[in-house]
């Protein structure tokens, strides 16, 4: 499965349900058995086979946003910062990044990251790193 943008996500941004300067944001992990559906999941509770393992909280870990105006190429690029679960022992094939409002029910559904096939750590660090923005261009 690619990497892929919720409608629902990419909707609330357009529209005012999503500040990307302003709102809080998360990347939780998910198994293998997750497949994301870009169509029907809108907020968390939607989310089905979340990650678990030593080191790992329940709903993942809070990414800084950064909002990028760029004239010159005519475009707007926002960007996850990385987020690291020291002390590890996790198994996970992709990442949702959301919008955390701390009610399953209402975190908006951002981005679904594809690592391409599971990824582990052993007691060590796992890092997600979101290496394309998503971006804005005209």
């Amino acid at each position: 499965m690619a990497s892929l943008v919720y409608n629902t996500g990419l909707n609330a941004a357009l529209t005012g349900g999503i500040d990307f300067d302003a709102d809080s944001f998360k990347i939780m992990l998910v198994t293998n058995a997750y497949t994301a559906d870009k169509d029907a999941h809108e907020d968390r509770a939607d989310v089905t086979n979340e990650a678990s393992g030593t080191g790992y909280t329940s709903g993942g870990a809070a990414t800084t946003v950064t909002v990028t105006k760029d004239n010159t190429n005519d475009r707007v690029d926002i960007d996850f910062s990385d987020v690291s679960f020291t002390s590890s022992t996790i198994t996970a094939a992709g990442g949702v990044i959301y919008k955390d409002t701390g009610t399953a029910a209402n975190d908006i559904l951002v981005a679904y990251l594809d690592f391409g096939g599971d990824v582990s750590s052993t007691a060590g660090t796992f890092t997600v790193s979101v290496t394309t923005p998503l971006r804005f261009s005209n």
